[in-house]
């Protein structure tokens, strides 16, 4: 979640990687990137809320017109979206409070990829399940500490034919740890630090094992008044070892090249003590992608308390 208080109460988020595309058809044949979409958390990205339930809702808007690896003409326009139901109980595990969530996602795109005169095409649908069936958080003096185990369900449409934004066609485990530090006693200031560990299983249609994915994502921010916090965030997504599988010869494509993706931009998150809302809003700037599109994210992240 996102105050002043507390930020990213989520552990893990929906499935809409703005990573490789499959597409056979123009005679790019890529890899396959993990569910986790970088840069969903921001500014404390490491904390969970405290007990309570609380609803939160994900709107991504990407665009990318470079893919370094890929098709020679590329274009990708994106909106997805995530209602998320989260619970943080009372309950004590190892002196942490226990914590569980689930989200669906969907979303619309528009996509052109391939040679010289290729078309555009939209798809919208339903994309994989997320589900966190832990998460456990600790608030010990300037620091929140958080661990979640979660894991992601390939019931999306998933197809070869278009970007794999939010079906990946294979399920994936996801370890999760991250750390809130507020160098001063009234915690105005705040640096951030989640990590991600993606395994990811065999996909349904093919015989393709993806590499695991490693995620890192920081921030360091400061309020500015009651309710208002500004800051600075930034992630990296790493792909960790090869694709696996006798069908990743057949392919054609290079499974010792991993993918990868750095961002930064600027944060800013508002809070209103009155209908118990909070809203944060980051704009991303991709660079240094390898095997991957190389574009722009805005996220728009609306919490409500119950």
């Amino acid at each position: 979640m996102k105050p002043l208080v507390f930020q990213n109460i989520s552990r893990s988020l929906l499935a809409i990687a703005t990573g490789l595309l499959v597409l056979p058809q123009a005679g790019q044949a890529q890899g396959y990137t993990g569910h986790y979409p970088a840069g969903a958390e921001g500014l404390k990205a490491g904390s969970l809320p405290p007990p309570g339930i609380y609803l939160r809702d994900y709107n991504f808007f990407y665009s990318a017109d470079h893919f370094k690896g890929g098709p020679p003409v590329f274009d990708i326009t994106a909106y997805l979206n995530g209602v998320r139901p989260i619970w943080i109980s009372d309950y004590k595990i190892l002196g942490g409070n226990y914590g569980a969530d689930v989200l669906v996602p969907f979303g619309w795109f528009n996509w052109k990829a391939g040679g010289p005169g290729a078309p555009s095409k939209s798809y919208f649908g339903v994309g994989d399940i997320h589900v966190e069936p832990i998460t456990l958080s600790w608030h010990p003096g300037q620091f929140d500490l958080a661990v979640g185990y979660a894991f992601w369900a390939p019931n999306g449409d998933a197809d070869p034919a278009r970007p794999a934004l939010i079906s990946k066609g294979f399920w994936s485990h996801m370890i999760t740890a991250g750390a809130t530090w507020y160098p001063d006693q009234e915690k105005s200031w705040a640096i951030s630090l989640l990590n991600r560990y993606e395994v990811h299983m065999e996909h349904k249609d093919v015989k393709i094992t993806p590499g695991n994915t490693y995620t890192l994502e920081a921030g360091i921010s400061k309020g500015v008044a009651k309710g208002i916090e500004v800051g600075v965030v930034g992630y990296l997504q790493q792909q960790v070892n090869n694709d696996t599988g006798p069908d990743v010869a057949k392919i054609g494509y290079n499974p010792s090249v991993h993918d990868r993706v750095v961002a930064f931009g600027p944060e800013v998150n508002l809070f209103c003590e009155k209908t118990k809302l909070f809203l944060s809003l980051r704009y991303l700037k991709e660079i240094a992608a390898n095997d991957r599109p190389e574009g722009h994210k805005v996220t728009l992240t609306l919490t409500k308390i119950f």
